[in-house]
């Protein structure tokens, strides 16, 4: 494609490595922000700057955070007694959206993928088993959830957290499978979502 400048092609270039934007849509896009005011392009580059630089993570549950804890685990109106243990943000995002769950979160950052070369040691596994493991607390945890995806490779992390996890005593629950196997939580609808996390089941 030839551009008629090369700030433009530029822009493209950059718009286009988004997910899921591909070179039609990047230059949509592109000529859409060169007609808008020029305050609303600079607002627009001033707070994605700002996210990537200023963004912080919970330092409890691992979830994006604006302050040392985010708004979840700093809100005293949540079940303290209950974690849901996720993949990443998206999930928080996913489950927060059925407002059918009102306790806190465990955001592992990943999965259990030998093939990627990612083990148990690359997750936030040993700052869960810390919340588990905390004696004196007004309000112990007494169930963890395990919501991962259902594919191998969540099955694969799941399995591990419930042997480390064992021998604290604490309730196991994983999501009832009306997600679909293979799917990934960020894609189910509110619905099934809101359902699985309802009629969760003991983890075996």
């Amino acid at each position: 494609m030839n551009y008629p400048s090369r700030l433009i092609e530029d822009a493209v270039s950059e718009i286009s490595r988004l997910p899921g934007i591909g070179k039609k849509t990047a230059l949509r896009l592109a000529l859409h922000l060169l007609k808008r005011e020029e305050e609303q392009t600079r607002s627009l580059s001033e707070a994605l700057v700002n996210m990537r630089t200023k963004t912080t993570y919970c330092t409890q549950c691992h979830n994006i955070a604006d302050e040392a804890l985010c708004n979840i685990c700093s809100n005293p109106k949540r079940d303290k007694t209950i974690i849901c243990v996720v993949v990443d943000t998206r999930d928080v995002l996913a489950i927060e959206s059925t407002n059918q769950y009102r306790g806190l979160y465990h955001v592992l950052g990943g999965i259990i993928s030998p093939l990627e070369g990612i083990g148990p040691s690359d997750l936030e596994i040993d700052s869960l088993l810390s919340r588990v493991e905390q004696t004196g607390e007004a309000e112990p945890v007494q169930e963890i959830i395990l919501a991962l995806s259902p594919t191998m490779e969540g099955d694969t992390t799941a399995f591990y957290l419930q042997k480390k996890l064992k021998t604290t005593g604490v309730k196991m629950s994983t999501i009832a499978r009306g997600i679909p196997i293979g799917g990934d939580l960020e894609y189910a609808d509110e619905i099934t979502l809101g359902r699985s996390i309802v009629s969760r089941v003991a983890y075996d």
